[in-house]
């Protein structure tokens, strides 16, 4: 019987993929140098991070050729493109902003500053399965809207939200949209063009890639101002020394994680497998948005009567390493905004972990980890 510890907090980040480690070394060893630098060697590193770029804008469905073709920013991560993206699309003049109540806290917390500068920023209500309210969003959408944000998958339920369908209604009104994709993109099919969204959020961790680099596509013609000054690079949109190494390594993340898709079936399988069990350890357990689309790996249970920070806590001690919803939010003891948002009981918000898995977790890890859920469990009753 294995007693290693057991990872399944996926969400929070990925353990990186061998490959990827390996293109990552290897990028380090081919000396590539400032990709701005003019001469031969900074030439030859420009080339290598375009290709890198270009693969990562094919892989997401973005247009590449042509006049029209769209843009990625390199950045150090999700939150910081989500950050570029709310304040570098809106007006210097305050207006309208509309985001969803279960965006994810480098969403949230930059609107709540916006609302603090007098941009006007309304919220979207969500159902109790954690799908936004469509028709709540359609009473909130006016042509003056400045700017709506809306994620692609929920960081703690792994519900998907109907992003499409909110960026084809700003469309018709010239209401530019942007979607956090830091959960989806890699575990289920995103294709920017099909979106029809103006930027969107992606991070090399998310998806067995490194830590340190993420990205913001934007579509041709789509205007930024930039959040950091002091450099001409990437149009001076993001200045700032570009890290060649940490993009080739994204790209690399980026395309094994496409590739996988039968992996991430597989995943899907064992979650399922792995929900069942956990109702029946515990009757009383409750599958957040388990009756709508969700990402593949993603497990938001509630079990009402035990303290979901003291489940947390005996798990680490048995070895199994999950968590209470946004490691960005961690070592915070309040309870889960997304939760709230969709209008769980306290019981419920009070009890809940999210459990992610990896296309890195095995049956044997599931199988181990349910036994130790099972004794943890039952020792705090």
């Amino acid at each position: 019987m294995t007693t290693a510890p057991i990872y399944l907090d996926n969400n929070a980040t990925t353990r990186i993929a061998p490959e990827v480690a390996a293109t990552l070394k290897d990028a380090f060893a081919q000396g590539y140098v400032n990709p701005s630098s003019q001469h031969a060697l900074g030439r030859r590193s420009r080339a290598a991070l375009e290709r890198a770029k270009e693969e990562i804008l094919a892989r997401l469905g973005a247009k590449i050729q042509g006049f029209t073709s769209d843009e990625l920013l390199l950045t150090s991560g999700g939150t910081e493109s989500n950050n570029l993206a709310i304040f570098g699309l809106v007006k210097p003049q305050p207006g309208k902003v509309i985001v969803s109540s279960v965006e994810h806290p480098s969403v949230s917390a930059a609107t709540d500053l916006l609302r603090m500068r007098g941009y006007d920023v309304q919220t979207i209500a969500a159902h109790q399965n954690g799908v936004i309210d469509l028709d709540h969003f359609r009473e909130l959408l006016t042509p003056d809207t400045q700017l709506v944000s809306v994620m692609l998958a929920n960081n703690e339920t792994g519900v998907l939200q109907p992003v499409a369908e909110i960026a084809a209604m700003c469309r018709e009104i010239g209401v530019k949209t942007h979607t956090d994709a830091v959960q989806a993109v890699g575990k289920t099919d995103v294709n920017f063009r099909a979106l029809e969204v103006d930027a969107l959020t992606l991070t090399a961790h998310k998806l067995h890639g490194p830590r340190g680099v993420g990205g913001l596509v934007l579509r041709h013609g789509v205007q930024i101002s930039p959040q950091l000054h002091g450099g001409g690079q990437q149009l001076a949109k993001r200045p700032g020394t570009e890290p060649v190494e940490l993009g080739v390594a994204m790209a690399k993340a980026l395309t094994l994680s496409i590739e996988s898709a039968a992996e991430y079936a597989a995943v899907a399988q064992l979650r399922a497998e792995m929900e069942q069990q956990l109702r029946e350890i515990d009757p009383t357990a409750i599958i957040h948005g388990a009756e709508v689309e969700r990402l593949p790996h993603t497990i938001s249970v509630s079990f009402p009567g035990i303290d979901r920070q003291a489940l947390v806590m005996a798990l680490d001690l048995s070895g199994v390493c999950i968590s209470t919803g946004s490691a960005c939010a961690s070592g915070s003891s309040e309870r889960s905004p997304v939760l709230i948002a969709m209008g769980l009981e306290n019981d419920q918000i009070e009890s809940a972990v999210r459990i992610s898995l990896g296309r890195d977790t095995s049956r044997d890890e599931v199988a181990e980890s349910l036994r130790r859920i099972s004794n943890c469990i039952n020792s705090l009753r």
